[in-house]
């Protein structure tokens, strides 16, 4: 009891001098997961706003393959994006493996079908809404998927942050793809991992305090700007 006492006070105490070490590792972890969450927010929207108001053959089968990719297993993606950034894999001449690089590949990944998926929703929901209005417009087709990719803009907020959550909250596939090294790729998962095996409770505990933190102040916003928009939670 008083070793977990002491692991606690020296972990705030590592939050609030600022320690480099510390500070080092959450700094890398909310880049390579604030660009993932970008990348995926860029491709996931328009993916997903497309899929919510276009009709083309295999629609049904597009939403529900979407919506099966947002359970997708972290350590198989790992698996995959190392297969493909391998020096025996295609894309392995750019020697992207073992980089930040290559962990925002494979939480792009991750992110992708679950801000796709939520983007059909909330952007499918806002048309069966406004189509009769849309149709007497005449919008159509690219400015159609435009416009209420704009008109749902707040309600995509939350969709982006409950991407991040996702994001920031990974360890599997970064740690095959990353390889935890440390100053290069260590993120706030996978040092909480390691230190935790090496016995080093005091920076595991300040790093874990931070990630909670960080979940929790993502879930508040998902809730305050859910409530404002006056649509349906998704996150």
């Amino acid at each position: 009891m008083h070793d977990l006492q002491a692991a606690f006070q020296l972990a705030f105490r590592l939050i609030f001098t600022g320690d480099a070490d510390l500070m080092e590792i959450i700094g890398l972890s909310m880049g390579v997961s604030l660009t993932a969450v970008l990348l995926a927010c860029v491709i996931g929207m328009i993916l997903g706003a497309a899929a919510g108001v276009l009709r083309f053959p295999g629609r049904p089968a597009v939403i529900i393959f979407l919506n099966a990719l947002m359970g997708l297993p972290p350590v198989v993606v790992g698996l995959g994006v190392y297969l493909l950034l391998s020096r025996a894999g295609p894309l392995g001449v750019f020697g992207l493996l073992y980089t930040p690089t290559a962990m925002i590949v494979a939480q792009t990944i991750l992110v992708t079908p679950i801000v796709a998926a939520l983007t059909r929703q909330v952007v499918e929901d806002l048309y069966e809404e406004y189509d009769e209005q849309l149709r007497s417009l005449g919008v159509s087709g690219v400015g159609l998927v435009r416009t209420l990719l704009w008109d749902a803009r707040f309600s995509l907020i939350t969709v982006a942050l409950a991407g991040f959550g996702r994001a920031v909250a990974e360890v599997g596939a970064v740690m095959i793809v990353g390889g935890n090294i440390d100053h290069l790729t260590r993120v706030m998962t996978t040092a909480i991992a390691l230190e935790t095996s090496k016995g080093n409770l005091a920076l595991a505990l300040a790093l874990g305090i931070i990630l909670v933190g960080i979940s929790l102040i993502v879930n508040g916003a998902v809730s305050i700007l859910g409530g404002r928009t006056g649509r349906p939670r998704h996150a």
